[in-house]
């Protein structure tokens, strides 16, 4: 399972995905395993965090970057600064 990283989507990318209308998720610095049920896509306004899939490569994110985790992805986050990300589930 990859997760799968856009680092700065154009605006006209992010607009077609209704991004700026999504829900906010907010996390103060913290470290928790996490597995997806369902496929989710964010969209990084601030922070930074890495997430490590189960028995794969850490994916290091930050602001700006679009990130789509994929369903029954099992993996463990580390929020190194405060998150704010507009989010959707699959």
């Amino acid at each position: 399972m990859e997760i799968v990283q856009d680092h700065n989507p154009s605006r006209e990318k992010l607009n077609a995905l209704g991004v700026f209308s999504w829900p906010i998720w907010e996390k103060e610095k913290s470290d928790f395993p996490y597995c997806y049920e369902t496929a989710e896509t964010c969209f990084i306004i601030e922070g930074h965090f890495i997430v490590t899939p189960d028995g794969g490569e850490p994916v290091d994110v930050r602001p700006g970057d679009l990130v789509t985790f994929p369903a029954g992805l099992s993996c463990r986050w580390k929020i190194l600064r405060k998150v704010r990300k507009h989010y959707r589930f699959a």
